[in-house]
């Protein structure tokens, strides 16, 4: 396993990032212990997006999504569940990829209590955190996928709500 350092990674835009996240590993050191879990559903949205929290423009909220691919954004939904999203792309465009699911683990509240993931992590870079970061198995050479509507996003347009955005592993 490799640790992904790599700011290019990152900086692609948030359908090619949600689609390349699929079978990296989230880790996560938790009272001295890594947890690692594979990525196996990712979603992704743009600021252009309906869907997205950026597309009324900047909050405190969603700031973190302006940020440089590679930073985390947190929020908590129904005041519950945190979700784990991952910035992408330049610097001042919103973008990001919801990690939806990881091997064993599917929903993103689910993922988010597993691992410990709460307000705390909002804002940390997966370059350089001691707290989460991604790895990659060198020796994984061919991920396949598949291709679905995006879920809980009734408030959205039409058009968006029919994006095939969501991106499920295959044989997981």
């Amino acid at each position: 396993m490799k640790r992904i350092k790599n700011l290019s990674f990152f900086k692609q835009d948030a359908e090619t990032l949600a689609k390349k996240l699929l079978g990296k590993y989230l880790c996560v050191k938790q009272n001295n212990k890594i947890e690692r879990k594979k990525i196996t559903e990712t979603e992704c949205y743009f600021e252009f997006d309906s869907a997205c929290h950026a597309f009324k423009g900047k909050t405190k909220r969603n700031e973190n999504m302006f940020k440089i691919g590679g930073t985390i954004y947190i929020y908590l939904i129904y005041g519950i569940y945190y979700m784990l999203n991952i910035s992408s792309g330049e610097e001042h465009k919103a973008q990001a990829v919801l990690i939806r699911g990881v091997e064993n683990l599917i929903g993103p509240g689910k993922l988010t209590k597993f691992f410990g993931i709460d307000m705390s992590f909002n804002g940390e870079n997966l370059i350089n955190s001691n707290k989460i970061w991604l790895e990659e198995d060198l020796t994984q050479t061919q991920i396949n996928f598949i291709s679905k509507r995006r879920v809980g996003i009734d408030y959205a347009t039409e058009k968006d709500k029919a994006r095939l955005w969501r991106f499920i592993l295959k044989d997981n």
